[in-house]
């Protein structure tokens, strides 16, 4: 059995991806939803950085009654760009539990995200950590673009970490998720998160 997509563009070609997480695959009873996450190491972008991308939210191995279905199971894989010194003194397991909850999410609620959607993390996004990022606003991978799987497309949804006040000022309706992304594209066109990024 193999992947149902092959890696878009250069950065899920690049060696070195480190497998993170548990080996205990979700299809085989294994506790967590994504079957797995990669992290590469990027010096694009003008931010030495770690891109993290999920396996589990698409169709991974071939199933003959999920051919030719306009979407992938939930047509999407999440990925987050986190600012951090190459290579990492720790491995930072944290994003993996980061993005298997909001698998969890997903995978409970049927539900599932887009460019532009945000939601809160109901404190810190790394837990036990001084970070003033609180919430995650989502987008289009600036380099992963979507491809046609034989079970349909697959796009690649980034998820960037905001702050208090930014996510106030969604829920307040000042301020849209587009806009406060847009904003920091100009300056951080790879949208990778900073948890030293203070609040304004």
């Amino acid at each position: 059995m193999g992947r149902d997509y092959v890696a878009p563009r250069r950065s899920l070609s690049r060696p070195g991806a480190k497998a993170l997480g548990h080996n205990h695959q979700h299809m085989l009873g294994g506790p967590d939803p994504i079957d797995g996450i990669r992290a590469y190491q990027c010096t694009d972008g003008e931010v030495d950085h770690l891109h993290f991308v999920t396996y589990g939210y698409t169709t991974l191995y071939y199933d003959e009654e999920a051919v030719g279905k306009e979407y992938s199971r939930f047509g999407f894989e999440m990925t987050f760009r986190l600012a951090s010194r190459l290579p990492p003194a720790e491995d930072p397991i944290w994003v993996c539990n980061l993005l298997q909850n909001l698998a969890r999410y997903v995978f409970e609620c049927g539900k599932w995200f887009e460019q532009y959607h945000w939601i809160p993390a109901n404190g810190p996004i790394r837990a036990n950590y001084q970070t003033e990022i609180v919430a995650l606003a989502f987008l289009n991978d600036p380099t992963l673009e979507a491809v046609d799987s034989p079970h349909g497309r697959v796009e690649f949804i980034q998820a960037f970490g905001i702050t208090q006040s930014e996510l106030d000022s969604f829920k307040d309706t000042k301020h849209t998720a587009a806009a406060v992304i847009e904003r920091y594209r100009k300056t951080n066109p790879l949208l990778v998160t900073d948890l030293s990024r203070k609040d304004e």
